[in-house]
């Protein structure tokens, strides 16, 4: 009996034998990495670091707002 050679491996049971994944294995792997990324946003949100950028963004915005009310009054508005 003849040798046939090296015997491609079958594919992996998410791709079809040309090896192109199922849309099940692709819709998978965006709900995980979009449920990642929300995990990833929630946990920057609730840091310290982040309450602290969020106050002084919100203190910028109080003293920018002063500042135009201070500048309109100024000009008689």
């Amino acid at each position: 009996m003849p040798d046939p050679g090296p015997v491609a491996p079958p594919p992996a049971p998410d791709y079809d034998d040309h090896g192109v994944p199922s849309l099940d294995y692709v819709r998978d792997k965006i709900e995980t990495r979009y449920a990642t990324s929300l995990g990833a946003a929630e946990l920057a949100q609730e840091s310290a670091a982040a309450r602290s950028i969020e106050e002084q963004e919100a203190e910028r915005e109080r003293a920018g707002k002063a500042k135009l009310d201070e500048i309109r009054r100024s000009m008689g508005r």
